[in-house]
């Protein structure tokens, strides 16, 4: 029956013209983000693989406001529009009828990652991120798409008039959405990320950027992930396990009187405890390491300055040296750029791929030679300079870190703020879709003449 209930839905909801709709708005906004994305990044030379996570992340915010909003009119606009009673009097159980629905609403969130990927091919220059951002964005998108879609049903079967429904929904969209909005400064702190790893879309958000444009190991960022998991656990848990079966002509929520209820509720509660005890405990064991005193060791750069363009690629070479009588320990290479003067603080990530290097251990008067490079991202005077960290003997160890001489780095600015590698996909993907719900619309006029006449 669930399946019944699910075909008549989509077809209501795809030959209707409503997913159209808000498809059509979905690559609209799409459109408007890629073109002010790209002069951006021409403005100012955004790395690829942060246009792949802009992207991405777009695609994500408008992709989920899809399915909240059908699952927010799933049930109460059957209400108002006086067709409810109908469909409980069919055979379909209450959980079937609300598995139905919301399968049916969440369909149009693969379509809707489907049309992201020729913005984010086309943005991100042949990067290798964009196939890394495809998967990503099908992983966690549906995980966040299946949580903001069940949690609009639940709103739907509690409110009593779809106006209700959807405000409701919107509103906890833009609670969610408006943090991702703020400065990067205001994130900072231990607080700051506590605050954003609570918040699924940012959590999520977060993620993304760390693991595409920092080369963060999934190990490293899985403690963004979690509210993104608890919130789709608990709501679904919520709508399948005791919303569902509860689902009544007249709305609102019903009490916890049952057993059942209780114990899904208690279940639901452990559950989402357990998940968000990952969180604090994930941040507890993130501890800086100490070091140890060496006074031996010493680091210098075959490059002191150099002016280039915006974009290019400077590469330089280091030297450490074991000046000591003893052999060093275990030793850590850390790169690091500062900008010289007033403006926004530098992410050395972004700048470079690879910011540390290791090195085993330098007996007495060894010295070691490394590579480095780094792309110039934006224009400006700026600091380039390696440090030397050497390994602890023991947890009450401490240590004293050595730095290179800096490499003063000039960078001139390069505008070209000429769009036009997008503005095939941008202007093209709304009006084939325009064009597809048209060509819907014919065919479903086309189908009841040809049934009138017959």
């Amino acid at each position: 029956m669930w399946w019944l209930v699910l075909k008549q839905e989509f077809t209501d909801l795809w030959m209707g013209g409503r997913v159209f709709v808000l498809l059509i708005i979905f690559s609209l906004l799409m459109s408007i983000t890629s073109v002010l994305n790209e002069v951006e990044s021409e403005l100012s030379l955004i790395p690829p693989a942060e246009m792949v996570f802009l992207t991405l992340v777009g695609s994500l915010s408008f992709g989920l406001l899809i399915g909240l909003i059908l699952g927010a009119d799933s049930i109460s606009g059957e209400r108002d529009r006086v067709t409810l009673e109908a469909l409980l009097l069919t055979p379909a159980s209450r959980r079937q009828i609300v598995l139905g629905k919301f399968l049916a609403a969440l369909s149009p969130w693969p379509v809707a990652l489907l049309l992201s990927i020729p913005y984010m091919a086309v943005l991100s220059r042949g990067h290798e991120t964009f196939g890394q951002g495809v998967v990503v964005g099908a992983l966690l998108g549906t995980v966040l798409a299946a949580a903001f879609t069940a949690f609009g049903m639940l709103t739907s079967i509690w409110s009593k008039s779809n106006k209700v429904s959807l405000l409701v929904c919107l509103l906890v969209y833009v609670i969610f959405l408006i943090p991702t909005q703020f400065p990067g400064g205001a994130h900072k702190g231990d607080w700051g990320y506590f605050v954003q790893k609570l918040n699924p879309i940012q959590g999520t958000s977060g993620f993304i950027e760390k693991f595409l444009v920092n080369n963060r190991t999934l190990a490293e960022m899985s403690d963004y992930l979690v509210a993104a998991t608890v919130s789709s656990v608990i709501v679904l848990g919520l709508l399948f396990l005791y919303a569902a079966p509860r689902l009544n002509l007249e709305g609102g929520m019903p009490p916890l009187t049952s057993r059942k209820s209780k114990r899904a509720a208690s279940s639901l509660t452990s559950t989402g405890a357990a998940l968000l005890l990952a969180l604090p405990l994930a941040m507890a064991a993130q501890t800086a390491p100490a070091t140890d005193i060496d006074q031996d060791l010493r680091i210098t750069v075959d490059l002191g300055y150099k002016t280039v363009n915006a974009g290019d690629q400077i590469e330089f070479k280091t030297v450490a040296t074991n000046h000591g009588a003893e052999k060093s320990p275990p030793l850590n290479m850390a790169m690091n750029i500062v900008l010289v003067g007033k403006g926004d603080p530098v992410d050395p990530e972004d700048w470079s791929p690879q910011r540390t290097q290791q090195v085993e251990l330098l007996a007495p008067g060894e010295s070691v030679e490394q590579s480095w490079a780094v792309e110039a991202i934006l224009a400006g005077e700026y600091i380039v300079y390696l440090t030397i960290i050497p390994k602890p003997k023991g947890p009450e160890a401490t240590s004293q870190p050595v730095s290179s001489p800096g490499i003063h780095l000039t960078v001139r600015p390069f505008a070209n703020t000429n769009p036009g590698g997008v503005l095939p996909v941008a202007i093209g993907m709304p009006l084939g879709l325009i064009a597809v719900s048209l060509l819907s619309r014919r065919s479903k006029r086309w189908r009841r003449g040809t049934n009138a006449d017959g």
